[in-house]
């Protein structure tokens, strides 16, 4: 099984722990925000998860940002 580059996973999860603190959401609300559990967020910000397109879309969509910027330095 392919796994993605260690740098591409930093990028994703920095963004998304930036994101969700500019936003005032605790890790909790924004899993809740996207239907999943809150240690699926921890998880994707410490780089532990490879999250899939349809996991990608919903955080996009609870942190109102296009999903290519989830994914650029």
């Amino acid at each position: 099984m392919r796994k993605p580059s260690t740098e591409l996973l930093k990028i994703l999860a920095n963004n998304i722990q930036c994101l969700r603190k500019e936003s005032g959401l605790s890790q909790e609300e924004l899993a809740e925000k996207c239907g999943l559990h809150r240690t699926y967020i921890g998880s994707v910000e410490r780089c532990e998860r490879n999250v899939t397109l349809s996991t990608l879309e919903a955080l996009s969509k609870a942190l109102q940002t296009p999903i290519p910027q989830l994914l650029t330095k």
